[in-house]
Order: structure tokens, then sequence, then C-alpha cells
């Protein structure tokens, strides 16, 4: 009962409570209704208020300075403090983000600039709008809202469109606001007497007014206008804005008096516009006259000589932009008066010029990934927030250009080199005893011309002129300045990649300036300052290779690297002018030395020294003089070998692993003796075979392969076999079978003499002509067919010939194959280099074409004239077909511009295009037995020769010495004397050949000599024909050895195996029918047999 009375109580309080919970909560929510009514109510009375207020502040604008339609230059002037009113509340109630109104306002920002211009004009304090100034009740308030006008005028200008017409007057209309009103020059009102005390402190008005807007980014303004207007393909800034903005940037600087501050932020904002230069040249000279006359560019290049100046404006600029202020300084140092600009040249000019480019290169340098952006100038490279301005490439790089422009480079180099060279023109070069020189070499040593010839130091070896001048220290200052003007275009090849071609060619073809820094360099002292390169290397060589006198050595040798690969022979063989032959022999005599004995000292750096760009130019130069030499001789006998080097020590350094020693091998085997480098490529042979097994060993014997060969289908057989051949196999033993016409093996064991002959008769199969896989030149050399495609297959027998011969290379089996040596160069892989030039090999293949380029190269009219287009007409098979030689070249006409492009164009089409498929081919091939490495010990007549055998003339007693006797003949044998006789005293040089040819299969003796001929060449003494003869019996051995006639050989000539080279000779009985049957054997081939 109790128990139920308690829970009734609880239950009632519980309602009670939550009764009085809720009515408390309903006051509340009553009291925040109403307290968000009244805000409620007092927002839009407020908004009312405000809106009432300024519709009423914008009638009474428009009252003051209504609409119209079409404005007029008579503008009637009212109160000036009236209109300070009016245009105060209008800018005080215009919001940004009153987006509704915008249109609105900016048409009455329109009208009140319009007015403001216009009330200058006036002298009366009253109507002039300056008058409100002199108003000591208004002056700061005034002050105050024309920096707000202001303001507000630059804000307006960031928004608009040049492009656009309407625009583009509301531009100029903003610019003038700004020209009128930060300058008192048009202050009309100043004008009166009464007034002119007030001048001097309206200046510095307008100066305070000017840094305020420079605080708000009033530069920056500037360049986003510069920007829209002017960074596109047709320029949309009016001339008239355009000085506006130039003469809005100037007046800061001048109220500054030319602040470091205010200058950095001038050159980074807007001489770094891309071709802003440019334009105001083309369309508004008189800021240009603005520019100049304030020395703009002199404050520009002393403030960035500064090092905190330059590193505050690298680091602001992006790589591009900091192109484009290099690009404007270049500029307008190229228009500054040849007085001011010499003035200016050294130091500031190079030193500035050094860093913005050094600057732009490391900024590069950090591009990289997946943002990477292609750069017309500067190759690839990672753009920064502001978008690329690619409308005014072309611009940039005209102006860039202008750095070596013929004025330039000769106002910052040439008249220097010109004065410097005084007293050293003519620097002999005494060429080392000993030596044997040619024609060629004696009319270059005793070439004459007006100017001296020039050359290197009396140092290499030579003797100096009596009237020669004292030797220059490389450390002198007329040396450092050469120096750091070098450079300073060193720096430019780095940093503008893409460009790299054209600095070249503006440094090689401007006068004579190449010329005078080689007679510069002669002028240092012995050898070239030799020593004091050295010297200046070896003290630290991770950083001296910066030294400017270095920078100077590595841009001579890209100069002479890119003036000798365009050089054609008349150029250099001929004209010899300014460089003589004497020059490029004195020339090559110190690279060759210097790199020799800094690899040897190991003053470069061992594990970088292939990458260091010092070295990377001077061996370029060095390889590409020598490989002009190898294609035609300009330098003594043995001029490039090193006399230091003892060839037996540098093989016993090569076989400990010496790292000096494997770099010179490899990028300058030609410091060695040919003969050692064949040694030592056969020594390479020999060591692969040891680790691939392939030699003979007491207790195992190689593997070999077994072919079987049809005597008709030599080629047939031999390709389905052995191009299915792995690399590995085909190096090693291959054994041959042969087959007979009537299907019966040919019985014999082969020896090897039965693989070189089917080797031969391959090799001399695939390269006849006739089968169209090869054709040859008019001076009888092999290159492949542009039309092989029309053999089955051909890309396929490319590779095996490339094999084969490979195969004979290995073996060191002499094939008689003479190749044209511009395909002996892409056999070598010299072709892919920067050095190689398409002209230089084009006589090796056609005399006539190249003969026809070099007419058009030199052709003194207008080359327009001879109707030319970069196309080629070609007959194949009775059918006229037209190859471009790049796309859309049938359309491009040849003129005197592009006919060095169009020259290259068509020997590279010859040489290479149309031959690219089967050259590869067969490289691929030869590469895959010969190591491309061991190639690269030869030169392009070496590799002939280590192909086809030496070129020197027949060694007989060599033959002799060297020759195994069979059948009873000796060397003392009547027969046998006769025979080296008649070859001594009888036979021609060209019977000699024949001779050889005849016995061997190949017309030129073995290199190193005919130790080294296999198998050995031997004379057998034969008294029966060759069906019958079966070999060496007793009875022929006693009968040939005691001369004891067995049947009167008359009626028998001698003969051959050349598989062999095995000399078969019956016993003759005179002399006179010995000479007379061989001389018949070797010119008709009877009796000529190869098994």
């Amino acid at each position: 009962m109790f128990g139920r009375t308690e829970t009734k109580k609880d239950s009632f309080l519980e309602q009670t409570k939550a009764a009085r919970e809720e009515r408390e909560r309903e006051r509340a929510q009553e009291e925040q209704r109403d307290r968000s009514i009244v805000l409620m109510q007092k927002t839009v009375r407020g908004w009312l208020a405000r809106t009432k207020f300024q519709r009423m502040i914008l009638n009474d604008f428009d009252t003051l300075l209504p609409p119209v339609t079409k404005p007029s230059k008579d503008i009637e002037l009212k109160s000036a403090l009236h209109i300070y009113q009016a245009a105060s509340h209008f800018l005080l109630q215009w919001k940004d983000r009153d987006s509704s109104d915008c249109s609105a306002n900016q048409d009455r920002l329109e009208r009140l600039c319009r007015y403001l211009i216009a009330s200058l004009e006036s002298d009366s304090p009253k109507t002039s709008y300056i008058g409100v100034a002199l108003n000591k009740e208004h002056s700061l308030a005034w002050i105050r809202h024309i920096k707000k006008l202001l303001y507000r005028c630059c804000t307006a200008v960031e928004r608009l469109r040049p492009e656009s017409h309407t625009d583009s007057i509301s531009l100029a209309l903003y610019l003038h606001t700004l020209v009128a009103f930060t300058s008192t020059s048009s202050w009309v009102l100043l004008r009166n007497k009464s007034l002119v005390g007030l001048k001097a402190g309206m200046l510095q008005l307008c100066s305070n007014i000017m840094g305020e807007l420079v605080q708000k980014g009033f530069y920056l303004t500037l360049r986003n206008v510069l920007v829209k207007g002017t960074c596109r393909t047709v320029i949309t800034l009016k001339p008239i804005s355009l000085t506006a903005i130039m003469t809005l940037a100037i007046r800061p600087l001048i109220g500054s008096n030319f602040s470091d501050n205010l200058m950095s932020q001038f050159l980074v904002q807007i001489l770094s516009v891309p071709g802003i230069t440019f334009q105001l040249e083309q369309f508004t000279q008189e800021c240009l006259h603005s520019l100049a006359t304030h020395h703009i560019l002199q404050k520009s290049l002393d403030l960035l000589s500064v090092d905190s100046s330059m590193k505050y404006v690298i680091n602001t600029l992006q790589n591009s932009n900091l192109l484009s202020l290099l690009a404007n300084l270049v500029h307008l140092y190229y228009l500054e008066p040849p007085e001011n600009a010499a003035k200016l040249a050294y130091p500031t000019f190079t030193f500035v010029v050094t860093q913005l480019l050094n600057g732009i290169l490391t900024s590069v340098g950090q591009s990289g990934g997946a943002f990477s952006q292609w750069h017309e100038l500067l190759g690839w490279f990672t753009p920064g927030k502001e978008r690329l301005q690619n409308e005014n490439l072309p611009l940039i790089k005209k102006q860039i250009h202008l750095l070596w422009n013929h004025r330039l480079v000769k106002l910052l180099l040439g008249d220097n080199l010109k004065q410097l060279s005084v007293g050293y023109e003519t620097i002999e070069y005494t060429i080392p005893s000993g030596n044997s020189t040619g024609n060629l070499l004696k009319r270059a040593l005793t070439f004459e011309r007006s100017g001296g010839g020039g050359g290197l130091g009396a140092g290499l070896e030579g003797g100096k002129k009596s009237n020669r001048s004292a030797c220059r220290k490389i450390g002198s200052a007329e040396v450092s300045r050469v120096a750091l003007t070098c450079a300073m275009y060193h720096g430019a090849l780095n940093a503008l990649s893409q460009l790299r071609l054209d600095i070249l060619s503006g440094l090689c073809y401007n006068d004579t300036v190449l010329h005078d820094l080689w007679l510069l360099l002669g002028s240092l002292g012995t050898s070239c300052a030799l020593k004091g390169f050295i010297e200046l290397l070896a003290v630290n060589n991770q950083q001296s290779c910066y030294e400017p006198p270095l920078l100077m050595l590595s841009l001579f040798c890209d100069c002479m690297t890119h003036y000798v690969t365009i050089l054609d022979d008349l150029e250099m063989y001929e004209q010899q002018t300014p460089f003589t032959l004497n020059d490029y022999i004195a020339l090559s005599h110190f690279l060759n030395t210097f790199l020799t004995r800094t690899i040897q000292d190991q003053i470069f750096d061992i594990k970088t020294v292939t990458s260091a760009p010092l070295f990377v130019s001077m061996h370029t130069l060095l390889l590409c003089l020598y490989r002009r030499d190898c294609r035609r001789s300009f330098a003594p006998v043995n001029h490039w070998l090193v006399r230091d080097i003892r060839p037996s020590h540098f093989l016993t350094d090569l076989e400990k692993g010496k790292k000096h020693t494997q770099i010179l091998l490899q990028k300058m085997p030609h410091i060695i003796p040919h003969e050692d480098r064949v040694q030592l490529f056969r020594k390479f042979v020999q060591n692969e075979k040891a680790v691939l097994g392939l030699t003979e060993s007491a207790c195992a014997s190689p593997s070999s392969a077994l072919v079987t060969v049809h005597r008709d289908r030599i080629v047939e057989d031999g390709y389905r076999q052995l191009a299915a051949l792995p690399p590995h196999a085909l190096k090693g033993v291959i054994r041959v079978r042969f087959v007979n016409q009537q299907g019966l093996d040919e019985a014999g064991i082969d020896q090897d003499g039965v693989f070189k002959e089917f080797l031969e008769e391959t090799i001399k199969r695939v390269f006849d002509p006739s089968l169209n896989l090869f054709k040859t030149t008019t001076e009888q050399r092999l290159y492949p067919s542009p039309t092989s495609h029309m053999q089955e297959n051909h890309l396929q027998l490319f590779e095996f010939v490339g094999r084969m011969l490979g195969k004979a290379v290995y073996e060191g089996i002499v094939v008689d194959v003479p190749f044209a040596s511009f395909f002996l160069s892409q056999v070598l892989g010299q072709t892919h280099q920067a050095l190689y030039s398409c002209m230089d090999e084009l006589p090796s293949l056609d005399k006539e074409l190249y003969r026809s380029l070099t007419f058009i190269k030199h052709y003194q009219g207008d080359v327009a004239d001879l109707d030319l287009t970069f196309s080629v007409d070609e007959d194949v098979m009775g059918k006229i077909v037209t190859h471009e030689l790049y796309q859309g070249g049938r359309s491009r006409g040849v003129n005197n511009d592009n006919k060095i492009n169009y020259i290259h164009y068509m020997a590279y089409f010859r040489m290479h295009t149309q031959i690219r498929d089967q050259t590869v081919a067969f490289i691929r091939g030869f590469r895959s037995i010969v190591n491309p490495d061991w190639l690269a010990l030869f030169s392009t007549p070496e590799l002939q020769r280590l192909i086809s055998g030496d070129t020197a003339p027949l060694d007989l007693k060599d033959l002799r010495k060297h020759t195994q006797y069979y059948g009873g003949f000796h060397d003392g044998h009547r027969v046998v004397s006769w025979l080296w006789d008649i070859l001594a005293k009888d036979f021609t040089e060209e019977e000699k050949k024949l001779f050889l040819k005849f016995v061997t299969s190949c017309s030129k003796p073995p290199l190193l000599g005919f130790a080294h001929l296999e198998p050995p060449f031997s004379i057998r003494c034969v008294e029966v024909g060759d069906d019958e003869d079966i070999g060496d019996t007793v009875g022929s051995v006693i009968r040939g050895f005691f001369t004891i006639r067995k049947k009167d050989p008359l009626n028998r000539l001698p003969t051959s195996s050349t598989c062999f080279n095995l000399l078969k000779l019956p016993n003759y009985q005179k002399k006179s029918m010995l000479r007379d049957k061989l001389r018949y054997a070797i010119s008709s081939n009877t009796g000529f047999e190869l098994s």
C-alpha cells in the first residue's frame, strides 16, 4: 500500500519537473526569436539605409559626372572640391564583392579618370583637381584618396584584356591617369608663378604616391599587362600604352635614385618580360631613348655585378624568365653606341652575362621528372609556376643571337685579339728530324700568304723567328681579358644547348677571330704553354677545369672542331686560309701531347676523365684532325705517335690492368704503332678463344661445326647452315666438306685450308656486284646497294655477309675486298659522333656529287636560281622515284641561307638514309664476331688493311724467309732461285701483286709480315698434272732434289692451291721458260685452283 503511494509521488514530481523545463525552453526560444527578429529588422534597416546612401552617392556622382555615349574632348570643368567629395564617397562605397555593380562602377571610374585628366589642364585651383591638395583642411585626406584612386586603377588594369578594342581604350585611360598623377609635368596649375614654390613638395608627393603603389605590387601589375599585351604572335598593346607602362616603370627608379631594391624589382618584373626590348625597338623608340638617358643598362649591370643582387635575381626568376632577362640585356647592349659598349664590355658585361648563363645552366640542370617540358633554346627543363610564354621564343632567339653577332663578337673579342696578334703573326713549327714528308706536307710548310700562317710556338721542337715578340703569361691582364670573354661564350655553349651550332658558327666565321685566338695560344710560349696549362689543371682538377684560361682552351677546341668538320678539301688543302696545314700539324701535336701527359700523370681524375668537359673538347678536336689525316694525309709520317711511350712498356702496363693505360688505348689508340695494335688485336682474339674454350690444349680439343657445301651452291648452302649458328659456335672451328658437281664428297681433310677456300669463295661471290648486294664506286670500292631489297631476304644475307667477313678478320684471313671508306666509318661507329661530317666522306662514294655540292657551297650568285629543292630524283628500274631529304622537302627551295643544310642533307641521304637497313644488318653480323671495342683500335684505312692486308709493297725477302718447300725443292734449288730472281728483277710491282693473289687469293701481304700468313706460304715441285697429282712420294722428292727429269714440263703451267697458300711449280729446265709460264699463269689465272 505504502509502496504504491511512494511511486505515484515520484512520478508526479518528475512530471512537474519536466513541465517546468519545457516552459523554460519555450520561454528561451521565444526570447531567441524576438532577438532574431530584432536583428533581422536591424540588418534590413541597415541594408536599406546603406543602399539608400549608396544610391544617393551614386546619384550624386552621376549628376556631377553623367554618363556620355561619346566622350568629348571638351569637358566642362566643375568645382574640384565637389568632384573630390563625390569621388571620395564613390570609392568609399565601392566594394569588390559587389560583382553585380562591377561594370557600372568601372564605367564611373573611367568617367572619373577622364575628368581628372582634363582637370589637370586647368590653371585654376578651383577647377584643377590638384587644387584640393592646396586646401589644408582636405590635403591629407586628398592624398589618401589619390593613393586609393590610383590603386583602384591598377586593379582595374589587371582585369583588362589588351586584345579587346574596348579594353585597350580603358587600359590607355587608366595608364594615362597613373602617368598624370605620378608626375607634376602635366599639372598646369603649378605653372602659375605664385605656386612655383610648391613644385618641390609636389614632386615629393608624387614620389610618395609611387612608393606606396610599388609596395602594393605595382611592378607586378605592369609585368602582367606587358605579358598579356606583348607575349603573343601579334602584339596587342598599343604603342601609347607601351610607352606609358615603361614611363611608369622608370619613375620609381628615378624617385629612389635607382635604389638597389627597386632596380632589382625592375629587372625581375620588367626586363624579364620576354622580348620586351625588341618590342620597344619596334614600336616605341622614345622608350629606348629614355632607358639610355637614365643609363638603365649600366645601372643594371652594376647591380648584377654585386654577388648578393645576382643571387637574388637568379633565385627569384625561373629559368625561362632568366633567359628572357639575359636576352633583353644583350639586346640593350647591342643597341648601345660603340664607344659606350666598349667601356661596358669588360669586365662588367662579360661578368654579368657569364653569371646569368651559369644561373640558367644550374636551374635547367636541376630540372627533370614527369613535368619536364621541351624548350627550343634550353632543351628539357621543368617550368615554374608562371606559364611558359612560347609565343615570344622567336624574339628571344633573335635577341640572344646578338651575343654572337658579328659586331658584338668583334667588339667583345675580335678587336682585342687583333691587337694582341701584332708581333705574333708567324709562329713556326719545325718537323722533327727523321720524318719523311710528302709533297703535300712540303707544300704546306712552304705555303706563303700575306699575314702569315700562324702556328704553334717554338716549343714544338720549333725555332723562333728573329723578330718574334716575348712570350706572354697565362695569368697576364691581356690574356685574362680574352680568357674571361671566352669563358662567357663557353657558358653560352653549355647553357643554350640547342643553339650550340649557331654559337660555334658565329665565332668561327667572324673575320679572323678563331685564327687570332690560335695566335694568342701560340704566343703563350713553349708548346702553347703546354706546361702552364697542365700545371693549372693539376692544382685542383675538379675545380680548375672552370678556370678562365682552361675554358678559353676548351672554347677554342670546340670552335676548331666545328670549323674543321665543315671545311671541305679545297679550303683545307688548297686555299689554306686562314689556317695552313702547318697549323693543323702543330695543333694536333699539342693536343696529342697534352692529353697523353694528363692521362699518364693522372692529372685528370681517372674515374671521370672521359666525361670531363675539357678532355671531351680537346679529344674531340684531336680525333677530328686525326680522322681527317687518315682520309687525306697532311701530317708527317709517325706524327701521331707519342715518342715518350714505349710500346713494350705500354702493353705491359695494359696487361697489369693499369687504368690510365686502358683509357689511352680506348681514347687514343693511335699514339702507339699500328703493328703493335694489330698484335694486341690478335692477342684479344686468342684470349677470347681461350676463355670460350676454342683453343687446342693438352687435355681437350675444341668442338667444331661441320657444314656440307655444294660447289655450285656455296653461298646458299653456307647461308642455310651457318646463319643459324650462334656467334659462339661461329667463332670456333668450322669444318667444311665440299660436294662436287657429280654429287660426290671431295676427298681430303680440312686442316683449315678447305674452310679458307670456302670463306674466300663465299666472300668473292657475295661481294660480286652482279648479285646486287653490293655496288662499286668509280674507284671499284664496295658499299651496300640501295636496291638490294629486290633480293629476297636481303637483310638476312647482309647479316650473314657481315658474319663471314667478321670470321675472316677474327681468324686473320686476309681477303681482297676493298670497301668505300664511308662504309667502313659506319662499321667503326664513327658516324654517330658529333665530329663526323658527311661531306668529308662523300668523295669515297661519288666524286661527281661531291664536286657538284662543293660548287653549290662556293656559288657566288643566288643559289635559288639553280631551282633546287630538298629532294632528289632517282632512276629505279626505269622509273623515276623522288625522295624527300626530309619531310616536306620537295616543296622547299634551296637558297643561300639554307644551302649548307642542303649539302649535308644530300650527302647524308646518299651515304646513310638509302642504305641504312643494309648497313645496320651488316654491322650487326660483323660485330657479333668481332668485338666493336677491338675495332676502335683502328682508323678507317687501318680497318681496310686488317681486312685486306698491308698496303706496303711486297717484301720478297720476308716472303722467302717464311717459305716452306716440298717435293724435293729447297731454298737453294735452281728453280727456286730462278723464281725469287724473276720476282725481284723481272716482275713489276703490279705483277708481284698478281703473283701474290695467284698463290694466296689476296694481292696484299698480311699485316705484320708473312710470318703471320696462315697457312704458311709453300712451294712444291710437281711432275704431273693436277688431276694426276697424288702428293709427294719418295721418288718424286729424290727426282726433284737432284733435278732429275721424269718428263719435259714444256706444256705445264704453274698452279696453286690458295686454300693452303701453296704454289705448285714444275721442274723447269730454263729460267726463261719459268718466267714466261709464271707470267702467263698469274695474268690469266690459268691453272688457278682453289681446292
